[in-house]
């Protein structure tokens, strides 16, 4: 029996690789976390920014 536990770093890529697919997540939110996480820009700023332009990009489709 393997007991290999995790590194953070290993628990947070499992968590961004499959994020898309947990149930009732917006798509588009958590595509848009997960390629910031995988660029290494994963800070506040960034996903204040990220979420703003979604944001605008949706008031613009109504």
């Amino acid at each position: 029996m393997d007991n290999k536990v995790k590194s953070g770093k290993e628990i947070l890529d499992d968590f961004f690789k499959g994020i898309s697919e947990i149930e009732n997540i917006d798509v588009e939110i958590a595509n848009s976390l997960a390629n910031l996480y995988h660029q290494g820009k994963f800070t506040d700023v960034n996903i204040k920014n990220e979420l703003q332009k979604l944001r605008d990009k949706n008031a613009n489709k109504d």
